[in-house]
Protein backbone atom coordinates (compact mmCIF):
# COMPACT_ATOMS: atom_id res chain seq x y z
CA UNK A 1 0.00 0.00 0.00
CA UNK A 2 0.99 3.60 -0.82
CA UNK A 3 -1.12 5.54 0.44
CA UNK A 4 -0.78 6.96 4.22
CA UNK A 5 -3.39 6.80 6.51
CA UNK A 6 -5.16 9.16 9.40
CA UNK A 7 -4.53 7.19 12.19
CA UNK A 8 -6.20 8.54 15.58
CA UNK A 9 -5.35 7.42 18.99
CA UNK A 10 -7.64 5.54 20.54
CA UNK A 11 -9.55 7.51 23.33
CA UNK A 12 -11.00 6.43 26.72
CA UNK A 13 -15.06 5.38 26.46
CA UNK A 14 -17.36 8.00 28.47
CA UNK A 15 -18.53 6.57 31.50
CA UNK A 16 -22.42 6.98 31.78
CA UNK A 17 -24.51 5.82 35.02
CA UNK A 18 -26.04 2.15 34.44
CA UNK A 19 -29.70 2.14 33.38
CA UNK A 20 -29.63 5.38 31.07
CA UNK A 21 -32.98 4.89 28.45
CA UNK A 22 -31.57 3.88 24.73
CA UNK A 23 -32.85 7.11 23.60
CA UNK A 24 -31.34 9.35 26.22
CA UNK A 25 -28.12 7.46 25.67
CA UNK A 26 -27.99 7.11 22.27
CA UNK A 27 -28.20 11.42 22.03
CA UNK A 28 -25.57 11.37 24.62
CA UNK A 29 -23.48 9.51 22.40
CA UNK A 30 -24.68 11.10 19.27
CA UNK A 31 -23.79 14.76 20.52
CA UNK A 32 -21.08 14.92 22.96
CA UNK A 33 -18.17 15.86 20.37
CA UNK A 34 -20.26 18.39 18.87
CA UNK A 35 -19.87 22.30 19.53
CA UNK A 36 -22.16 24.10 19.76
CA UNK A 37 -23.90 25.90 16.83
CA UNK A 38 -22.46 29.91 16.68
CA UNK A 39 -18.90 29.08 18.01
CA UNK A 40 -16.09 30.49 16.10
CA UNK A 41 -13.13 27.79 16.38
CA UNK A 42 -9.57 29.37 16.81
CA UNK A 43 -6.85 27.47 15.11
CA UNK A 44 -2.99 28.50 15.20
CA UNK A 45 0.38 26.75 13.59
CA UNK A 46 3.40 25.69 15.79
CA UNK A 47 5.54 28.13 13.95
CA UNK A 48 8.89 28.21 15.86
CA UNK A 49 11.29 25.59 17.19
CA UNK A 50 10.47 26.24 20.77
CA UNK A 51 7.51 23.34 20.64
CA UNK A 52 8.02 20.10 19.68
CA UNK A 53 8.97 16.40 20.63
CA UNK A 54 11.95 14.03 21.53
CA UNK A 55 12.36 11.54 19.62
CA UNK A 56 13.98 8.39 19.62
CA UNK A 57 16.74 7.74 17.48
CA UNK A 58 16.42 3.90 17.01
CA UNK A 59 19.67 1.73 18.08
CA UNK A 60 21.62 4.57 19.44
CA UNK A 61 19.77 5.23 22.80
CA UNK A 62 19.68 9.05 21.79
CA UNK A 63 16.55 11.08 21.62
CA UNK A 64 16.58 13.83 18.49
CA UNK A 65 14.69 16.95 18.96
CA UNK A 66 11.81 17.48 16.34
CA UNK A 67 9.75 21.08 16.23
CA UNK A 68 6.36 20.76 15.66
CA UNK A 69 6.20 23.96 13.33
CA UNK A 70 5.75 23.68 9.50
CA UNK A 71 6.69 25.63 5.78
CA UNK A 72 4.30 28.30 5.07
CA UNK A 73 3.19 25.79 2.38
CA UNK A 74 1.92 23.30 4.20
CA UNK A 75 0.46 25.75 6.28
CA UNK A 76 -1.53 27.46 3.72
CA UNK A 77 -2.80 23.84 2.51
CA UNK A 78 -4.38 23.71 5.90
CA UNK A 79 -5.54 27.47 5.53
CA UNK A 80 -7.59 26.68 2.23
CA UNK A 81 -9.21 23.84 3.24
CA UNK A 82 -10.65 25.43 6.40
CA UNK A 83 -12.11 28.22 3.81
CA UNK A 84 -13.86 24.91 2.16
CA UNK A 85 -15.44 24.34 5.11
CA UNK A 86 -16.32 27.40 6.23
CA UNK A 87 -17.67 28.21 2.38
CA UNK A 88 -20.76 25.68 2.97
CA UNK A 89 -21.74 27.94 5.58
CA UNK A 90 -22.38 25.91 8.49
CA UNK A 91 -23.25 28.16 11.90
CA UNK A 92 -19.75 27.21 13.19
CA UNK A 93 -16.59 28.85 11.53
CA UNK A 94 -12.89 29.34 11.99
CA UNK A 95 -10.54 32.04 12.41
CA UNK A 96 -7.09 31.72 12.40
CA UNK A 97 -4.92 33.33 15.73
CA UNK A 98 -1.06 33.76 16.69
CA UNK A 99 -1.27 32.92 20.18
CA UNK A 100 -1.69 29.20 21.13
CA UNK A 101 -3.44 29.71 24.35
CA UNK A 102 -6.24 31.47 22.49
CA UNK A 103 -6.66 28.29 19.92
CA UNK A 104 -9.10 25.48 20.56
CA UNK A 105 -7.36 23.54 17.94
CA UNK A 106 -3.40 23.91 17.83
CA UNK A 107 -1.94 22.42 14.63
CA UNK A 108 1.70 20.76 14.17
CA UNK A 109 3.88 19.14 11.29
CA UNK A 110 5.73 16.47 13.00
CA UNK A 111 7.13 14.57 10.17
CA UNK A 112 6.87 10.60 11.06
CA UNK A 113 4.13 11.18 13.95
CA UNK A 114 1.36 10.59 11.48
CA UNK A 115 -1.59 12.41 10.53
CA UNK A 116 -4.49 12.66 13.44
CA UNK A 117 -6.44 15.28 14.76
CA UNK A 118 -9.05 15.32 18.42
CA UNK A 119 -12.28 14.67 17.44
CA UNK A 120 -14.71 17.66 18.09
CA UNK A 121 -15.11 18.44 21.38
CA UNK A 122 -12.15 16.40 22.57
CA UNK A 123 -9.72 19.32 22.07
CA UNK A 124 -10.58 21.18 24.58
CA UNK A 125 -9.47 18.43 26.78
CA UNK A 126 -5.61 18.96 25.43
CA UNK A 127 -3.22 21.15 27.12
CA UNK A 128 -2.66 24.72 25.51
CA UNK A 129 0.98 23.73 24.53
CA UNK A 130 -0.11 20.71 22.75
CA UNK A 131 -1.17 19.96 19.67
CA UNK A 132 -5.22 19.27 18.25
CA UNK A 133 -4.10 18.41 15.10
CA UNK A 134 -0.93 16.93 13.40
CA UNK A 135 -0.20 16.47 10.09
CA UNK A 136 2.66 13.63 9.50
CA UNK A 137 3.60 14.22 5.79
CA UNK A 138 3.90 16.62 2.60
CA UNK A 139 0.66 18.06 1.92
CA UNK A 140 1.77 19.83 -1.16
CA UNK A 141 2.24 16.35 -2.73
CA UNK A 142 -0.68 15.39 -5.00
CA UNK A 143 -4.18 14.03 -3.28
CA UNK A 144 -2.58 15.13 -0.48
CA UNK A 145 -4.93 17.65 -0.07
CA UNK A 146 -7.65 15.30 1.17
CA UNK A 147 -5.69 14.85 4.38
CA UNK A 148 -6.02 18.38 5.87
CA UNK A 149 -10.12 18.09 4.29
CA UNK A 150 -10.40 14.84 6.54
CA UNK A 151 -8.56 16.00 9.63
CA UNK A 152 -10.90 18.95 10.13
CA UNK A 153 -13.73 16.68 9.59
CA UNK A 154 -12.48 14.99 12.81
CA UNK A 155 -11.92 18.73 14.44
CA UNK A 156 -16.34 18.81 13.87
CA UNK A 157 -16.92 15.84 14.58
CA UNK A 158 -16.78 13.60 12.39
CA UNK A 159 -15.38 9.82 12.36
CA UNK A 160 -14.13 7.73 10.04
CA UNK A 161 -16.65 6.59 7.28
CA UNK A 162 -15.41 3.36 6.45
CA UNK A 163 -16.37 2.15 10.59
CA UNK A 164 -20.26 3.26 10.11
CA UNK A 165 -22.10 0.45 11.10
CA UNK A 166 -24.80 0.87 7.69
CA UNK A 167 -21.65 0.15 5.50
CA UNK A 168 -22.14 -3.25 6.12
CA UNK A 169 -18.43 -4.25 5.15
CA UNK A 170 -17.14 -7.59 5.78
CA UNK A 171 -13.36 -7.27 6.01
CA UNK A 172 -10.52 -9.74 5.21
CA UNK A 173 -8.90 -9.44 8.79
CA UNK A 174 -5.83 -10.81 8.02
CA UNK A 175 -5.19 -9.13 4.68
CA UNK A 176 -6.47 -5.71 6.24
CA UNK A 177 -4.13 -6.72 9.45
CA UNK A 178 -1.01 -7.49 6.63
CA UNK A 179 -1.80 -4.52 4.95
CA UNK A 180 -1.61 -1.68 7.01
CA UNK A 181 1.64 -3.52 8.87
CA UNK A 182 3.63 -2.40 5.83
CA UNK A 183 5.23 0.65 4.33
CA UNK A 184 4.13 3.14 4.87
CA UNK A 185 1.91 3.55 7.15
CA UNK A 186 3.68 0.22 9.88
CA UNK A 187 0.55 0.27 12.01
CA UNK A 188 0.34 -2.47 14.91
CA UNK A 189 -2.97 -4.78 15.17
CA UNK A 190 -4.70 -2.72 17.59
CA UNK A 191 -3.85 0.88 15.56
CA UNK A 192 -5.43 -1.02 12.73
CA UNK A 193 -8.46 -2.67 14.65
CA UNK A 194 -9.10 0.71 16.05
CA UNK A 195 -9.29 3.11 12.60
CA UNK A 196 -10.66 0.16 10.38
CA UNK A 197 -11.91 -2.83 11.57
CA UNK A 198 -13.56 -1.40 14.70
CA UNK A 199 -17.43 -0.51 14.10
CA UNK A 200 -18.80 2.31 15.44
CA UNK A 201 -22.33 1.92 17.10
CA UNK A 202 -25.07 3.86 15.13
CA UNK A 203 -25.34 6.99 17.21
CA UNK A 204 -21.37 7.55 16.28
CA UNK A 205 -21.92 7.32 12.53
CA UNK A 206 -21.18 10.03 10.90
CA UNK A 207 -25.21 9.44 8.93
CA UNK A 208 -27.55 6.96 8.45
CA UNK A 209 -26.67 5.67 5.01
CA UNK A 210 -22.84 4.62 4.10
CA UNK A 211 -20.80 7.21 1.86
CA UNK A 212 -17.97 5.84 0.27
CA UNK A 213 -17.37 8.82 -1.18
CA UNK A 214 -16.87 10.89 2.00
CA UNK A 215 -13.81 12.56 2.89
CA UNK A 216 -14.58 10.35 6.05
CA UNK A 217 -13.57 7.16 3.81
CA UNK A 218 -10.39 5.66 3.61
CA UNK A 219 -9.00 4.72 -0.16
CA UNK A 220 -8.56 0.94 0.11
CA UNK A 221 -6.88 -1.28 -2.51
CA UNK A 222 -8.25 -4.51 -3.76
CA UNK A 223 -8.21 -7.64 -1.66
CA UNK A 224 -9.43 -6.24 1.44
CA UNK A 225 -13.09 -5.34 1.41
CA UNK A 226 -15.27 -9.63 0.69
CA UNK A 227 -18.34 -7.64 1.07
CA UNK A 228 -20.12 -5.78 -0.58
CA UNK A 229 -18.99 -7.27 -3.77
CA UNK A 230 -18.72 -4.22 -5.64
CA UNK A 231 -15.83 -3.41 -3.63
CA UNK A 232 -13.41 -6.15 -3.97
CA UNK A 233 -11.44 -4.45 -6.24
CA UNK A 234 -11.18 -1.22 -3.47
CA UNK A 235 -12.51 1.83 -2.11
CA UNK A 236 -11.88 5.22 -4.00
CA UNK A 237 -13.10 7.91 -2.66
CA UNK A 238 -12.69 11.27 -4.72
CA UNK A 239 -10.65 13.16 -2.09
CA UNK A 240 -13.38 15.92 -2.02
CA UNK A 241 -16.28 16.99 0.49
CA UNK A 242 -19.47 14.69 -0.83
CA UNK A 243 -22.50 15.53 -0.58
CA UNK A 244 -23.29 13.82 2.50
CA UNK A 245 -20.54 15.71 3.71
CA UNK A 246 -22.09 19.11 3.12
CA UNK A 247 -25.25 17.15 4.51
CA UNK A 248 -23.73 16.65 7.80
CA UNK A 249 -22.00 19.99 8.57
CA UNK A 250 -25.28 22.00 8.09
CA UNK A 251 -27.58 19.40 9.85
CA UNK A 252 -25.41 19.28 12.62
CA UNK A 253 -24.34 23.28 12.52
CA UNK A 254 -27.44 25.42 11.01
CA UNK A 255 -26.25 28.28 9.76
CA UNK A 256 -26.59 30.66 12.56
CA UNK A 257 -29.48 32.83 12.98
CA UNK A 258 -27.89 36.34 12.56
CA UNK A 259 -30.42 38.81 14.91
CA UNK A 260 -29.27 39.60 17.97
CA UNK A 261 -29.85 36.97 20.89
CA UNK A 262 -32.57 37.97 23.37
CA UNK A 263 -31.11 38.99 26.92
CA UNK A 264 -30.80 36.53 29.79
CA UNK A 265 -31.05 38.98 32.59
CA UNK A 266 -29.91 38.03 36.31
CA UNK A 267 -32.36 36.32 38.50
CA UNK A 268 -34.86 35.95 35.46
CA UNK A 269 -35.68 32.37 34.28
CA UNK A 270 -36.50 31.69 30.60
CA UNK A 271 -37.78 28.76 29.33
CA UNK A 272 -36.00 26.60 26.70
CA UNK A 273 -38.66 24.69 24.99
CA UNK A 274 -35.91 22.76 23.18
CA UNK A 275 -36.19 19.43 21.24
CA UNK A 276 -33.04 16.88 21.05
CA UNK A 277 -30.24 18.45 18.96
CA UNK A 278 -31.67 21.87 19.27
CA UNK A 279 -29.86 25.26 20.88
CA UNK A 280 -31.00 27.86 22.46
CA UNK A 281 -28.59 31.26 22.47
CA UNK A 282 -28.82 34.59 24.82
CA UNK A 283 -26.97 37.77 25.60
CA UNK A 284 -25.95 38.83 28.93
CA UNK A 285 -25.15 42.38 29.30
CA UNK A 286 -23.74 42.24 33.11
CA UNK A 287 -24.89 45.34 35.22
CA UNK A 288 -22.15 45.24 37.65
CA UNK A 289 -18.81 43.27 37.46
CA UNK A 290 -18.97 40.42 39.77
CA UNK A 291 -18.78 36.20 39.66
CA UNK A 292 -21.96 35.16 37.64
CA UNK A 293 -23.30 31.44 37.52
CA UNK A 294 -25.07 30.91 34.33
CA UNK A 295 -27.39 27.45 34.94
CA UNK A 296 -30.06 25.20 33.75
CA UNK A 297 -32.97 23.50 35.35
CA UNK A 298 -34.76 20.77 34.94
CA UNK A 299 -34.92 17.08 34.03
CA UNK A 300 -32.90 16.67 30.82
CA UNK A 301 -29.39 16.17 29.76
CA UNK A 302 -27.87 19.62 28.63
CA UNK A 303 -24.35 21.46 27.46
CA UNK A 304 -23.86 25.09 27.94
CA UNK A 305 -21.44 26.95 26.88
CA UNK A 306 -20.38 30.33 28.20
CA UNK A 307 -18.27 33.25 25.59
CA UNK A 308 -16.87 36.56 26.28
CA UNK A 309 -17.18 39.32 22.79
CA UNK A 310 -13.79 40.30 22.02
CA UNK A 311 -13.12 42.37 18.47
CA UNK A 312 -16.59 41.42 17.35
CA UNK A 313 -16.84 37.66 17.63
CA UNK A 314 -16.90 35.07 20.31
CA UNK A 315 -14.31 33.76 22.57
CA UNK A 316 -14.86 30.80 24.90
CA UNK A 317 -14.83 31.02 28.53
CA UNK A 318 -16.43 28.40 30.12
CA UNK A 319 -18.40 25.16 29.32
CA UNK A 320 -20.00 22.49 31.59
CA UNK A 321 -21.71 19.34 30.23
CA UNK A 322 -24.20 17.41 32.03
CA UNK A 323 -24.95 14.55 29.92
CA UNK A 324 -26.01 11.27 31.79
CA UNK A 325 -26.24 12.59 35.12
CA UNK A 326 -28.96 13.78 37.88
CA UNK A 327 -26.94 17.61 37.96
CA UNK A 328 -27.66 20.80 35.98
CA UNK A 329 -25.53 22.02 33.88
CA UNK A 330 -23.85 25.54 35.57
CA UNK A 331 -20.73 27.82 34.61
CA UNK A 332 -19.64 30.39 36.87
CA UNK A 333 -17.24 32.74 35.46
CA UNK A 334 -16.38 36.82 35.96
CA UNK A 335 -18.23 39.10 34.20
CA UNK A 336 -17.14 42.67 32.96
CA UNK A 337 -19.93 45.36 33.15
CA UNK A 338 -19.17 46.98 29.93
CA UNK A 339 -18.64 43.90 27.75
CA UNK A 340 -21.21 41.19 26.13
CA UNK A 341 -21.54 37.38 26.90
CA UNK A 342 -23.11 35.07 25.07
CA UNK A 343 -24.87 31.64 26.49
CA UNK A 344 -25.58 28.85 24.11
CA UNK A 345 -27.30 25.96 25.58
CA UNK A 346 -28.16 22.72 23.27
CA UNK A 347 -30.09 20.06 24.45
CA UNK A 348 -29.40 16.24 24.20
CA UNK A 349 -32.46 14.91 25.31
CA UNK A 350 -35.33 15.82 28.08
CA UNK A 351 -35.49 12.48 30.25
CA UNK A 352 -38.03 14.09 32.99
CA UNK A 353 -41.63 15.61 32.71
CA UNK A 354 -41.59 19.26 33.21
CA UNK A 355 -40.12 22.32 31.85
CA UNK A 356 -36.38 22.96 31.55
CA UNK A 357 -35.23 27.07 31.78
CA UNK A 358 -31.96 28.66 32.19
CA UNK A 359 -31.25 31.84 34.19
CA UNK A 360 -28.06 34.09 35.40
CA UNK A 361 -27.59 35.26 38.75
Amino acid sequence: MTVRHCSLPPQPAPAYPPGLAAERLGALIGGRRLWVDGTVLHYCFFGDDTAGSEIAVPGTGRTRWVPWGGAEEQQDVVRECFEEWRGLGPGLTFTEVRDRTEAELRIGFQLGDGSWSAVGRDALRVGVHERTMNFGWDLTAPGERATALHQIGHALGMLHEHQSPYAGIHWDDEAVYAELAGPPNHWSRDRTYHNILRRLGPDEANGSVWDPQSIMQYALPPGLVLEPEQYHGGVHPPGTLSPADKEFVLRRYPPADPPLPPPLVPFRSVPLGLGPGEQADFRVDPPETRDYTVGTFGEADRVVVLFEERDGEPRFLAGHDDGGTAHNAAVTARLVKGRRYYVRVRLYSAWGPGETAVMCW
